[in-house]
């Protein structure tokens, strides 16, 4: 039995390449397109929305959606309101959206993924530096991404610094008298430990966790060179959350 799938943001670079991997994959039946940008009235033979109430009593099991933070939360609760298990790879949300979704998910009986990162080395990257920080409580954590991503720091940058500090002793990093003679230099707070963001053309995803201590220092890099590297974890994602019936925020949840 074929899962049929809907791919909202499609126009994008990460929702187009999200397309090709669905079109591609004989257990997977693509039946509808949304996004609010889309001239076309259909490809190929599949349909292409605009708006997305009219996919209202549409008949398909997932909602894959790459599409932007500002309507990723709208969209998640539209697709879990209308019986689609939703596969996200928009960041931007809130705890209290995760939560909320989480618990609307658990009220529909259906499952779903928000997912800051699709990379497997990206997860693993996460999990290596969740079990260095006990031994190295002193880190920063360096994300790079395209000129074009629109939120900072990144939701996987997040996600790290969440997982560091649920093993982490909570300390403040740095000279207690330190100061910045320009706003920001220092990066962003989280826990104690700071996050830094660059925004450049010609990167896709990147991110570096740096550990230090007294006379050495561990470096966790993990790099994402096309936006290919995502899909076999939209895929595994996909093929899992049929099988569900709540709602999980992390790929690593399913894997």
């Amino acid at each position: 039995m074929t899962i049929k799938v809907i791919v909202a943001g499609f126009k994008g670079r990460m929702g187009s390449t999200a397309l090709d991997m669905v079109k591609g994959d004989s257990e997977l039946e693509l039946v509808a397109l949304l996004d609010p940008f889309a001239a076309e009235k259909e490809v190929n033979g599949v349909p292409v929305f605009t708006d997305k109430t009219d996919l209202v009593g549409f008949d398909a099991d997932v909602w894959v959606d790459f599409t932007m933070p500002a309507v990723a939360y709208e969209n998640t609760h539209f697709a879990l309101e209308n019986g689609f298990a939703p596969v996200v790879g928009t960041t931007g949300f809130t705890p209290e959206q995760i939560n909320d979704l989480i618990g609307l998910s658990v009220d529909k009986k259906l499952g779903g993924l928000i997912a800051p990162n699709f990379a497997i080395g990206a997860i693993l990257l996460m999990e290596f530096a969740a079990k260095a920080s006990k031994y190295f409580p002193d880190v920063e954590i360096i994300e790079l991404h395209h000129d074009k991503k629109k939120d900072a720091p990144s939701g996987t940058a997040i996600k790290t610094a969440e997982l560091i500090s649920q093993v982490r002793e909570s300390k403040k990093q740095g000279a207690a008298d330190e100061t910045e003679s320009l706003a920001g230099a220092r990066g962003a707070e989280f826990d104690g430990m700071r996050i830094h963001s660059v925004r450049l053309p010609g990167l896709v995803a990147h991110q570096e966790v740096i550990f230090g201590a007294q006379g050495e220092g561990l470096t966790l890099r993990h790099d994402s060179y096309d936006r290919s590297s995502f899909m076999s974890g939209v895929n595994l994602g996909i093929k899992e959350v049929v099988k569900r019936d709540q709602l999980v925020y992390g790929l690593e949840k399913l894997l």
